[in-house]
């Protein structure tokens, strides 16, 4: 048995007793209540609260997606990237504390009530729903799948793939179904710090393996000069591309369940104030690592083609790093996909819970029964995540990919209203629904990709869902004067 295998269980046995004494913890501070179980009671701090976005938001595409694209493209993705969550932590804060405001005064639980509140009408809340869910369920069930992919890798095949995913989807719905947020966001500290620490000792590991960073920059400038170019390796990033992505990650990181309810959960308004100071800074200094790592990877493994390259990171450890740290550092990708997977499991089943059990089938439930219904939508989101990580459908996978665009199409309507602006039903019901056909169509190839000229599709998605809103607003003011 390798080092690396000895370490890399050694580490996993360490990191799921964790969680789950973690869990444990969780189990004595709740009142029993919906607001308790789905939201921590609504006390989350600045301190918490930011490891729980952050934790939340960096999935295992921080580890291995980011080192890929610095292989595939060069270091141009770094500032799109680190630009772009920059611009979201803004988006965070101005509408993060309208939304913790609005959801605490009202007792808002999930982002349906938040638009049943704003826009009274039964169509829009299960548009909104529909919505969500649809892109939601496909990219939690990616987490399982690359979650187990990425043990049966780490253990050398000691563990299978679906005995990995299974595994690992236990330990989270033990934690979750018993102590909610609560021990969520326990766990997200842990994982958060695990992730940081990690990333920087691959870092660390990697950079005196090549001979320092100066040297292996110095030396991919002479051979691949267009690594360190602006549009990077081929042209990736033209000018509309760049635009597209700058504005991709503001418009559609809030609108995941699994953010919003992070709003509803915060504390108070200096606590998210100070989580969205943080989150920029720490983001930006974290994501250089994974990209020159990835960029590096061309001294090494010069012939990575595609998706190969998003093995790069597992590469380069196993070539530059002690063995016993490479086991290690997965253990830091396992705890981004699962800090990502619990969250999700949460959010949405506290929507099926209040937006479709308690509305239309039991209005009356109690809130001790919304828990124990709560409770038990996770294990079945949880169950279904599983079956579909270990067949899963072309179409998901393809749902999974558009999930971020799919998203972001609800921004303008759900902003708007968080501002006071008063959407006829049908004005907000179209312009996502046209938003959403427009991505649809792209696609499948229905509309011609020059309708694109040069953007990624969420660009003329939400140009069509921004003019459906204007001429709503213009038929409403005509109608008034």
């Amino acid at each position: 048995m390798s080092i690396t295998l000895i370490s890399a269980l050694i580490a996993l046995v360490v990191y799921l007793l964790a969680l789950l004494w973690l869990g444990a913890q969780s189990l004595g501070g709740q009142t029993g209540s919906a607001d308790s179980y789905f939201l921590a009671d609504r006390r989350l701090r600045a301190g918490v609260l930011f490891f729980t976005l952050i934790a939340t938001n960096f999935s295992a595409f921080f580890f291995l997606g980011f080192a890929g694209a610095g292989y595939r493209i060069g270091i141009a993705y770094y500032p799109m990237m680190a630009l772009g969550t920059g611009l979201a932590a803004l988006s965070f804060g101005s509408l993060g504390c309208r939304v913790r405001s609005l959801s605490a005064k009202h007792g808002l639980i999930t982002p349906s009530e938040l638009i049943g509140h704003l826009l009274p009408a039964e169509g829009l809340r299960l548009l909104v729903l529909s919505v969500m869910v649809l892109f939601t369920l496909p990219y939690l069930a990616l987490q399982p799948l690359g979650a187990g992919y990425l043990l049966e890798s780490l253990t050398g095949g000691a563990v299978p793939f679906g005995v990995g995913a299974a595994l690992l989807t236990v330990v989270i719905v033990i934690y979750v179904v018993g102590g909610g947020m609560r021990a969520v966001a326990r766990t997200d500290v842990l994982q958060g710090v695990l992730m940081f620490l990690l990333m920087l000792m691959a870092f660390v590991a990697v950079a005196n393996g090549v001979g320092g960073i100066e040297k292996a920059n110095l030396t991919l400038l002479q051979q691949l000069p267009d690594l360190f170019s602006g549009a990077g390796l081929g042209g990736f990033f033209t000018p509309r591309v760049m635009a597209s992505y700058l504005l991709l990650w503001p418009l559609c990181l809030p609108m995941f369940p699994q953010m919003l309810m992070r709003f509803f959960a915060a504390g108070d308004d200096r606590s998210l104030k100070q989580s969205m100071v943080l989150y920029p800074v720490v983001a930006g200094v974290l994501f250089i690592c994974p990209v020159l790592i990835g960029m590096w990877g061309h001294l090494a493994f010069p012939d990575l083609v595609g998706r190969a390259s998003d093995q790069v990171m597992p590469l380069m450890l196993g070539r530059y790093s002690p063995e016993w740290l490479t086991g290690i550092v997965m253990v830091g990708a396992l705890a981004a996909f699962m800090s990502t997977l619990d969250s999700q499991l949460l959010a949405l089943s506290s929507m099926l819970t209040r937006d479709l059990y308690k509305r239309y089938w039991r209005p009356q439930a109690s809130l001790a029964e919304q828990v124990r219904v709560g409770r038990l939508a996770v294990i079945a989101l949880a169950v279904a995540g599983l079956v579909i990580a270990l067949r899963p459908p072309e179409a998901i996978l393809s749902l999974a990919t558009h999930a971020f665009s799919g998203l972001a199409v609800l921004f303008p309507m759900l902003v708007g209203a968080v501002y006071g602006l008063r959407w006829t039903v049908a004005g907000a019901m179209v312009s996502v629904l046209g938003g959403e056909a427009v991505l649809l169509g792209l696609a499948l190839g229905g509309i011609p990709e020059s309708f694109q000229m040069g953007y990624l599709p969420l660009i003329p998605a939400l140009v069509v869902a921004c003019i459906v809103l204007g001429v709503d607003q213009l038929v409403a003011y005509w109608r008034r004067a």
